[in-house]
């Protein structure tokens, strides 16, 4: 669970805060300015997001060329104005 606080909360108790998050008693905590969030206060040693992973879905879909792939323009059309047919 995310905890957000205020600035003057956080000037106030930061040494509290920091603890909070050190412990593990609390993944994050979002600092607001004016009720927006302005800052996220983490761990150091949280891991970073896991970065995308490219390719996921390589050999899932048959290859097609540049002319199978517009000779599907007319059907996509069709399908947008609603003019294809329910099979």
């Amino acid at each position: 669970m995310t905890t957000t606080v205020n600035m003057l909360e956080a000037k106030t108790s930061a040494s509290k805060l920091v603890d909070a998050v050190e412990s593990g008693a609390e993944s994050e905590i979002i600092i607001a300015r004016n009720g927006k969030p302005a800052a996220k206060l983490v761990p150091l040693d949280a891991e970073p997001k896991r970065k995308r992973q490219l390719g996921l879905l390589a050999g899932k879909y048959p290859p097609m060329d540049f002319e199978a792939f517009q000779a599907m323009d007319a059907e996509i059309e069709a399908m947008f104005l609603g003019e294809h047919e329910d099979k």
